[in-house]
Parts: C-alpha cells; sequence; structure tokens
C-alpha cells in the first residue's frame, strides 16, 4: 500500500501542502488547470525558495493583482489604510464573518457554504476532488458554526470563502488525488504560540477555528511565537488524514517540501511530505490503531487500593488494566501496573496513576495495535438477552464469548451458577448460528 506522510514540525496552511504536493510531482499545470476552472480570476505563481537552508517549493495566489500574505501583515494592513482613512474614527463593528480560516486574505464579498458549494460543483475537475473539496469547506463551515453558535447554513465566509483560499481548497484536494496514495497519514502538529489577530480581535494560537478543527488530533508547541497551523491547513488535515501516527513503517520513495511564507531564523518553515510503500502487512482486514502505554512499578500499595485503582482507571476510559508481580530493587516484591489507552486519554490517566498510587514515575509509549473485527450479538435464555462477543478473521468467525456482566447478572439475579449461564449462553449461539 502506498502512502503519504505529513510532517507538520513547523505545522500546515494550505499553500505548504500544495507546495509539498507539487514537490512531490503533482503537475503545476495541473493545480494551474484547476485554478482556471474555477473561474474566480486567480492565478498561481510558483517559486523555489529557502527556508532556513532547506529548499522548497512555495505556491502564491494571486488574485486581482494581489498576492496573498501571512495573517498578521493582512491586519498591519488593513490597520494601516483604516487608521490613515479615519484618523479620527475609533468605532468597529461586528458581523457574523469567521475570525479566520486561512492565513492569506483579501478583500472579498461574503460568502455562504451554499455559493461556495456552487462554485466547485461547476468547476471541471472530478467529482471525487469536489467531494473532497466541499467536505473541507464543510469541516470549516461545522468549526465557524459551533464557535459563532449559528446553523452552518447562516455561516458567512468572508475571510475562508475568499477567492485564495477557495483555490488552496479546491487544489488540495485536486492535488491530492493526483499523488496516487492510498493513505495519508499525519504526524502530531506543531501549532506555535502566542497570539494572532482575527476579525474579531487578538486570539491565543491556536486560533478558536483551528483549535476546533484539531479535536482528538495530537498537537504541541516548539515555542515559536506565531501561528502555525491556520484553520485551512487545519480543516485538510481533518478531511484528508486518516490517521495521526509517529512516522510510519514504510520503504520511502521520496520526500518533498512546502515552504510557508515566513522564513523563522534557524527553524525551517517548511511541510514535509514522505511518499512510500507500507511494510507488508499481516494478510488479514485486521485494523490498526495507535495506543497508549502506561506503566508504573509498585512496591509499596496495599492490594487493596491497587484493585481501587484498576477500577478508577478503567472508568475513566482506560482500553484494559493489569497488573504483573515484579521483583524490585533491594529484592522487594512489587507490581507492574500497566493501562492501555487511547493516546488522547494518557495525560488524564497519568494524572489518576499519580493521585491514586505511590509511584514516583509513570512511563508512556505508544504503539501499534492489531485489532480483528468485533460486533454484538443478543441470545435469548431462558432467564433474559445476553450479549455475545464475537470476532472475527476475513470475514470468519474466530472468537466468541458471551459477555461476562451480563453473565454475572443474570447468576445473581437467579441464584444459579455463573457457569451454567455462560454454558448456556454459548449453546444458544452456536445453536443459532447453524441456522
Amino acid at each position: 500500500m502506498r502512502i503519504a506522510y505529513l510532517e507538520c514540525f513547523s505545522g500546515i496552511s494550505g499553500d505548504m501542502f500544495l507546495g509539498a504536493l507539487v514537490d512531490a510531482g503533482v503537475s503545476p499545470l495541473l493545480l494551474e488547470k484547476t485554478v482556471s476552472a474555477l473561474g474566480v480570476g486567480a492565478k498561481l505563481e510558483i517559486s523555489r525558495v529557502h527556508r532556513s537552508g532547506i529548499s522548497a517549493t512555495k505556491i502564491d495566489v494571486w488574485v486581482d493583482g494581489v498576492k496573498d500574505m501571512p495573517r498578521e501583515e493582512y491586519w498591519a494592513k488593513q490597520e494601516s489604510e483604516k487608521q490613515h482613512t479615519h484618523s479620527h474614527d475609533h468605532s468597529h463593528s461586528h458581523s457574523h464573518e469567521a475570525p479566520h480560516t486561512h492565513s492569506h486574505e483579501h478583500s472579498h464579498a461574503h460568502r455562504g457554504l451554499a455559493e461556495i458549494r456552487h462554485i466547485i460543483n461547476g468547476a471541471a475537475i472530478s467529482d471525487s476532488a469536489k467531494k473532497t473539496a466541499i467536505a473541507i469547506f464543510e469541516a470549516l463551515g461545522a468549526a465557524e458554526a459551533k464557535i459563532h453558535d449559528l446553523p452552518v447554513e447562516k455561516v458567512h465566509f468572508h475571510e475562508v470563502g475568499a477567492v485564495d483560499a477557495i483555490v488552496d481548497i479546491v487544489c488540495a484536494a485536486v492535488g491530492a488525488e493526483a499523488l496516487g496514495v492510498d493513505e495519508i497519514v499525519c504526524s502530531a502538529l506543531n501549532v506555535g504560540g502566542g497570539t494572532v489577530k482575527c476579525a474579531h480581535g487578538t486570539f491565543p494560537v491556536p486560533a478558536p477555528a483551528a483549535l476546533e478543527l484539531l479535536k482528538d488530533a495530537p498537537a504541541y508547541s516548539s515555542g515559536i511565537q506565531a501561528e502555525l497551523v491556520t484553520p485551512t491547513g487545519a480543516a485538510i488535515v481533518r478531511t484528508l488524514a486518516r490517521r495521526f501516527a509517529a512516522f510510519p513503517e514504510m520503504k520511502i520513495e521520496k520526500s518533498s517540501y512546502g515552504a510557508g511564507s515566513r522564513d523563522f531564523s534557524g527553524y525551517p518553515n517548511v511541510l514535509r511530505l514522505v511518499i512510500g510503500e507500507a511494510a507488508a502487512k499481516l494478510a488479514t482486514n485486521t485494523a490498526t490503531e495507535t495506543i497508549s502505554v502506561l506503566e508504573a512499578n509498585l512496591d509499596d500499595l496495599s492490594p487493596q487500593v491497587f484493585g481501587y485503582v484498576m477500577d478508577r482507571l478503567l472508568e475513566e476510559g482506560a482500553l484494559d488494566v493489569f497488573g504483573m508481580p515484579v521483583q524490585m530493587k533491594k529484592n522487594r516484591p512489587g507490581t507492574l501496573l500497566t493501562v492501555l489507552c487511547k493516546p488522547e486519554n494518557a495525560s488524564t490517566l497519568t494524572e489518576l496513576i499519580f493521585a491514586e498510587t505511590t509511584t514516583l514515575g509513570v512511563r508512556r509509549r505508544d504503539e501499534v495495535r492489531y485489532a480483528l473485527a468485533r460486533r454484538w450479538e443478543n441470545v435469548r435464555t431462558p432467564w433474559g438477552e445476553i450479549r455475545i462477543k464475537i470476532a472475527s478473521m476475513n470475514g470468519t468467525v474466530t472468537n466468541y464469548a458471551p459477555e461476562y456482566e451480563d453473565c454475572r447478572r443474570i447468576a445473581a439475579e437467579h441464584h444459579i451458577p455463573l457457569k451454567s449461564v455462560m454454558q448456556e449462553a454459548t449453546r444458544i449461539y452456536l445453536q443459532d448460528a447453524k441456522h
């Protein structure tokens, strides 16, 4: 399987993504034809630049003879023009325009989602690219709608609806399709830091729309005081990336770099795209997912407390919790506590371990887990319904088991042996499976 890996160590924006696509071999002519097909009076400028010693492809969008610019430059220009024209007028107005969804902004009419869909659907591009581009805009619209507490169709895009943003998003959809990969995987995102000026005022980085779009995605800040992940970039990642993970196991074919507008001293402001063939997987339809493994050595914790901690961890979202006897320093017997969880729950569960146990340190690592397809079926027993968990591989059932909690409840309610309930539930499932 051919995969593309987005390394967002310097964030991501629409122009950086397009630059990385072209650098990876996507035809510039294809993107230029896409812009022409939109019929919005825009054009692309493609150039080679250096960012802290890294040679990268830079994409700029020109609209009405004006080149796109970073957000802070745009607002500084707007403020300067406003002060020049209205030097004694310090009032300002508010509207339901999006506070920000793109790093390139010009003065364009407000557009609703329906109009943007119409523009995209009217372009001479593939149906799948149209669907992807609209999905990116709908992700932006949903984020803005939540922030402003409006129905998504009532959101009037100004900055995100600007021509240059439409160009970036539609070209991203067309270019990603032309890349010819089976899966796009994304790293954790460096969001930057500091503050950024938006239509409604100054906000901390990441901007509200970007923050909403990055929900459940791994993000961090390297300390650079600048906006590195724009809402447009976040929406592209949210729509195109199949999953977030560390560098995947693959045979590397090529790498490419898309440049951002700014050139930071000593830090390459680029998006890296690595393309290659994924390592051979199991010859099954097993799914893979990244999970976090938390471990702590305990040698002075009451067994009663240990049982309580296990229950609390499961209640707070742990996928599994178990303990193993270990021999620790000074020949003290102890217990190795191991917790499996989703990466987004790791911090909360680590805090719980520190609060509820005597450990002074918790180890964490992320691992890939293979999981069989699973489903639930209900069987009707003389005492009530019991769920059966069924696991399958390549469409063939490999494991099945009655749900313990269901069997335990029925055994207690009807005063019958637990093993009898489990045996009867299994017998009925197998009997039903034959028919």
